[in-house]
C-alpha cells in the first residue's frame, strides 16, 4: 500500500531536511517546497490530504498559502508551523480553518499529536460522507418502496371503486334492457328508443371506466426529450379556449421569464395539464358565484425548478374531497368522470422526479402546482435541437 503524501513547506532548508526525515520515519511520502508559490503548484498536482507549512516565508506567506489551498480543496488539513511571537498569526490561521499549529523548535510528540488530529478529522469526514451516501441510498430505496406501496394501494382502491361504479352501471343497463324488452312486448316505439339510448349511454360509460383503469394500471414508459415547458402550457390553453369561451370562463396563459428547454415527456406533460385545466374549467362551471370566473395557467422557473400552476376561482373543494383527489378512485363529476385523471397526473409527475400539490378552499377556487427540479428530471433520450418545442 502506497504511503500517504504530505506536503512540507518551509523556506529553511535545514528544517525541511530534518522534519522531512521525521515525517518519512512516521510513514509519509514527503513532498517539499521552499516557498508558497512552489507549494501551490505541487499541491495542485498531487493533492496531498495534509499540508505542513511555516507561517512566515518570503513572498507568499503561510496564511496566504492556507487560504489558497482551502479555496482549491476545503477538505485539506493544514497544520501551521509558528515561531516565537507568531501567536497572532497562528490565531488568524485558525480563522482560515487551519487544523492546528505547532511551535518551533518542533517537538516530535507534539507533531504526531497534530498529525493524528488531522487524520481523525479526515477519517471522521470520510465516515460522515459514507454514512450520508448510505443514508441517501436508504432514503431513495425507502421512497421507491413508499411510492410503489402508494401506487398499489391506489390501484387496489381504484379496483374497488371501479367495481362499485360498474355495479351501478350494470343496474342502469338492466334498466335499459327492461325498457327495451317491455317496449318490444308492448310495441312501444318510445320505450324501445329510450331503452336503446340508456343501453348505448351506459355501455359508453363502462368503456370509459375500463379504458381509464387499464391505462393507469398498465402505464407506459415516458419518452423524454428536450421540450419547451411554456409551449406545452400554451398548446393546452389553446385546446380549451373555445370550450372556456362558450361557458363564459376567462382562460389565460401566463409565462414569466426565460425558461430553458427541459427533459420532459411532451405528450405526458400535455396530458397532465389537460387534466388540470379541464378540471379547473369544470370547477368554474359548477361555481355558484354568479359572476365571471377565471382559469389561469402559469409557467415559470425558480431556483432551477420548472413550475406550472393551474389556478381557478371556481367552486373549490372541502377537506374531505381534497384528501381523496390524488389517492383514490374518486370523481366529483358523477357518472361523467372516470376518477383516474388526477391519479394519472400524479403518476406522470412522479415519473419525472417532480411533485404536485393542491391548495383549495370551498367557494374560493383551487391552485394545482407542479414542480419539476432540473436535477431530478430524467435524462434525455434525444438532445438534438430539432426536438426542442415538441
Amino acid at each position: 500500500m502506497a504511503a500517504e503524501k504530505i506536503l512540507l513547506v518551509d523556506d529553511e532548508e535545514g528544517i525541511r531536511k530534518v522534519l522531512g526525515i521525521s515525517l518519512a520515519d512516521i510513514g509519509y511520502d514527503v513532498l517539499t517546497a521552499e516557498n508558497g508559490e512552489k507549494a501551490l503548484r505541487i499541491f495542485k498536482e498531487f493533492q496531498p490530504p495534509v499540508v505542513l507549512t511555516d507561517i512566515k516565508m518570503p513572498g507568499m506567506d503561510g496564511i496566504e498559502l492556507l487560504h489558497k489551498i482551502k479555496t482549491e480543496n476545503p477538505e485539506t488539513e493544514v497544520i501551521m508551523i509558528t515561531g516565537h511571537g507568531d501567536m497572532n498569526l497562528a490565531i488568524t490561521s485558525l480563522k482560515y480553518e487551519a487544523t492546528d499549529f505547532i511551535s518551533k523548535p518542533i517537538n516530535q510528540d507534539v507533531l504526531e499529536i497534530a498529525l493524528n488530529r488531522a487524520h481523525e478529522k479526515i477519517s471522521m469526514r470520510r465516515q460522515i460522507k459514507e454514512y450520508t451516501e448510505n443514508l441517501e441510498q436508504l432514503v431513495r430505496e425507502k421512497s421507491a418502496k413508499i411510492v410503489e406501496i402508494e401506487r398499489q394501494a391506489a390501484v387496489g382502491q381504484t379496483v374497488a371503486g371501479l367495481a362499485h361504479g360498474i355495479k351501478n352501471l350494470i343496474t342502469a343497463l338492466e334498466g335499459g334492457m327492461y325498457m327495451l324488452s317491455s317496449g318490444l312486448s308492448q310495441s312501444s316505439t318510445d320505450r324501445i328508443q329510450k331503452g336503446l339510448e340508456m343501453l348505448t349511454r351506459n355501455i359508453e360509460r363502462i368503456s370509459t371506466f375500463v379504458k381509464a383503469f387499464l391505462s393507469f394500471s398498465r402505464g407506459r414508459e415516458i419518452k423524454v426529450k428536450l421540450s419547451n415547458p411554456a409551449e406545452i402550457a400554451k398548446e393546452v390553453v389553446e385546446l380549451y379556449s373555445v370550450k372556456a369561451r362558450k361557458l363564459g370562463i376567462e382562460l389565460n396563459n401566463e409565462c414569466s421569464g426565460n425558461i430553458k428547454p427541459a427533459p420532459i415527456d411532451y405528450e405526458s406533460m400535455h396530458e397532465c395539464l389537460t387534466n388540470l385545466v379541464g378540471n379547473a374549467i369544470d370547477a368554474c362551471h359548477l361555481s355558484e358565484k354568479g359572476r365571471r370566473t377565471h382559469v389561469t395557467v402559469r409557467t415559470f422557473e425558480e431556483n432551477e425548478t420548472v413550475i406550472y400552476e393551474v389556478v381557478d376561482d371556481g367552486c373549490g373543494m372541502d377537506y374531505e374531497v381534497k384528501k381523496k383527489v390524488f389517492t383514490t378512485f374518486f370523481t366529483t363529476k358523477g357518472l361523467g368522470g372516470s376518477g383516474i385523471g388526477l391519479l394519472m397526473t400524479k403518476k406522470i409527475i412522479q415519473e419525472h422526479g417532480g411533485a404536485i400539490d393542491l391548495k383549495t378552499e370551498p367557494g374560493e377556487g383551487s391552485t394545482f402546482r407542479i414542480t419539476l427540479h432540473r436535477k431530478r428530471l430524467p435524462k434525455t433520450i434525444d438532445n438534438k435541437a430539432k426536438d426542442i418545442g415538441r
